[in-house]
């Protein structure tokens, strides 16, 4: 590949299993050592395009380039170019941890003296030397999950595709990965991530595509696909009844919550907002009990083109609170 060249160029992407269309008509562009996160529900279609991707089985229509090889005439130069980490862990429970990443140095045909410095080296990234000679029967999901994601990199591959990598993970693990795959971004590789939580892609990606029904519905930076979306407000608290009437009376545009006690203002959060909406207050003498701030975030997002939520449990919510 030369430099500017894209790690993935997909154009018109269509894969059917008799008559259910499992992706349609679907484009990608991945740029070279940056984080792109593919984002949707389960039978979206995220896992059926990694496994195009990685030459695990064929489109049906579509331009497909991988690392500068199309995917079909050159496969044997793709895989050799890419790793592949699944939503399950493939290691072995039979061997401990230094002898699962053997087994796949020795797959890999890496010579001795490089297989032995290759495996100390990952060990030691993945914080996984201690545990290196235990039995994985001892490890942890968020140890077998990093095991997993070291034995993709045995043979340095500079694409990596990790499909729903912290699925399962408590929120420790799952940190503890966002933190690797960025040391990885930082040292040039690209990654290629699905997932279906909404702050983990907010926080890893460069870019975005959000998947629904086998189409990309929308796609750019994160901060490029909350800008797009309306809906920001400033939520005010109050301790009695007669303060939210006095606050609903002079601000006609708010949104009142008797039985919470509060007020939603349309708005972006933004400091001048803000002070001038606590400048109307103080001097109407109204006194204001909390304050919350919130922006669209990517849940914003992928209820606005998709029509219906993300899983549960996958929202994010950026909010400042001021109490």
């Amino acid at each position: 590949m030369t430099t500017g060249d894209s790690a993935i160029s997909a154009a018109k992407m269509c894969k059917s299993y008799g008559t259910h269309a499992v992706l349609r008509d679907v484009d990608l562009t991945v740029d070279q050592g940056t984080v792109y996160a593919l984002l949707g529900p389960n039978g979206a279609g995220k896992t059926t395009i990694v496994r195009i991707l990685s030459t695990l089985i064929r489109a049906d229509t579509g331009e497909i380039r991988v690392m500068g090889h199309d995917v079909v005439a050159g496969r044997d130069a793709v895989r050799a170019a890419i790793g592949v980490t699944g939503q399950f862990s493939a290691v072995d429970n039979l061997l401990t941890g230094e002898e699962n990443l053997r087994l796949m140095a020795d797959l890999g045909h890496l010579d001795r003296r490089i297989r032995r410095a290759r495996v100390a080296e990952l060990l030691e990234q993945f914080d996984l030397t201690a545990a290196a000679r235990k039995p994985l029967s001892t490890y942890s999901g968020g140890m077998r999950r990093r095991l997993d994601l070291a034995m993709t990199l045995v043979g340095s591959p500079r694409l990596i595709f990790l499909d729903e990598p912290t699925a399962g993970l408590d929120p420790r693990s799952r940190r503890t990965m966002w933190q690797i795959i960025r040391e990885l971004r930082a040292s040039g590789v690209t990654i290629f991530l699905t997932t279906q939580y909404l702050e983990e892609a907010d926080q890893l990606a460069d870019r975005v595509a959000v998947l629904d029904l086998g189409a990309v519905v929308a796609e750019g930076t994160p901060a490029d696909l909350k800008r797009r979306i309306p809906g920001g407000h400033i939520e005010l608290r109050f301790d009695a009844p007669h303060s939210l009437r006095a606050a609903g009376e002079l601000l006609p545009t708010a949104t009142s919550d008797v039985d919470q006690l509060t007020l939603q203002i349309p708005g972006d959060g933004s400091v001048t907002a803000v002070r001038h909406l606590l400048d109307q207050l103080h001097d109407a003498r109204i006194d204001v009990a909390g304050l919350a701030i919130h922006t669209p975030d990517l849940d914003d997002v992928f209820f606005a083109v998709t029509g219906h939520a993300c899983a549960p449990g996958a929202r994010t919510e950026q909010q400042a609170v001021v109490s």
